[in-house]
């Protein structure tokens, strides 16, 4: 059995990379919409390639802090 708990963590891990790319892709297009937004309520019109730059960074920035053990800021040692 020890061959078919292999296989089955292999899968699920497959499985969890796929979904943790789709909310990714999920994020950057939100993102997109945010910057977008934003900057016309601010009066600014800039070219897609600023908006698509900046929410790049946010989303990338996101997803690293959220993915960031955050317990070595907090001073609570397990």
């Amino acid at each position: 059995m020890g061959l078919l708990d292999s296989f089955g963590a292999l899968v699920s891990s497959i499985i969890a990379s796929f979904i943790l790319l789709m909310f990714a892709v999920l994020s950057y297009f939100v993102t997109v919409f945010i910057v977008d937004m934003g900057a016309g309520l601010a009066g600014y019109s800039p070219s897609g390639d600023f908006i698509a730059l900046s929410a790049a960074v946010l989303a990338t920035g996101a997803i690293v802090a959220g993915s960031t053990p955050m317990s070595s800021l907090s001073g609570i040692s397990e």
